[in-house]
């Protein structure tokens, strides 16, 4: 809908809005100059876009409290990066990650490991997988994105593999180590990381 909304300012000679899930680009999308068609469609999808806002926080405001609660969701935010949001997500998509019999397999359930493609002698890196839960490739590179900050303990990682891989796949990176640490200490935590919540 954002980029159908981006879209028919484009084609109107307007320059691209503020984001529009804050209430400036809110703002701006009421004041744009367009011709009654174009201005049904803004209206619309601003409409659109504020019934999904309201039913976000519907759901946020019954995941946090619940997810604060839950002694998997308490490990995974220990994690640096994973708030309670992010923390449900990974508990409910990656689930007890004791049946996989090594990390790499948590990576590999993730979607997120690079395939490889050999042929004759000749060997050649290939894209992720993209096996698995989008929700939870979504949930690791989201908890990935702060570690350009300094604070994170996986910043210097980040930089050394920005430098020679780019952004986005430096990213990638860092949410394979995500995973690989949160393997590990959701099956140390053992029954108690998947027990109910008090």
């Amino acid at each position: 809908m954002v980029r159908r909304l981006h879209a028919q300012l484009f084609h109107h000679g307007l320059p691209v809005p503020p984001n529009l899930q804050t209430k400036a680009g809110r703002e701006y999308l009421e004041q744009a100059v367009l011709p009654r068609a174009a201005r049904e469609v803004l209206d619309i999808g601003r409409s659109m876009l504020e019934q999904l806002d309201a039913q976000v926080e519907i759901i946020d405001a019954q995941l946090v409290p619940l997810a604060r609660r839950l002694p998997g969701c308490q490990v995974l935010c220990r994690q640096w990066g994973i708030g309670p949001v992010l923390g449900a997500t990974i508990l409910a998509e990656l689930g007890d990650t004791r049946r996989f019999s090594s990390s790499r397999q948590s990576v590999r359930f993730a979607g997120i490991d690079v395939t490889v493609s050999e042929s004759d002698g000749k060997r050649t890196r290939g894209h992720l997988s993209r096996q698995g839960s989008p929700a939870l490739r979504w949930a690791l590179y989201e908890a990935a994105g702060g570690a350009w900050r300094t604070v994170s303990p996986d910043h210097a990682y980040y930089l050394e593999a920005k430098a020679r891989l780019g952004t986005t796949r430096a990213r990638l990176s860092v949410a394979r180590r995500i995973v690989r640490r949160i393997h590990h200490e959701l099956a140390e935590a053992s029954d108690m990381a998947f027990s109910e919540a008090a």
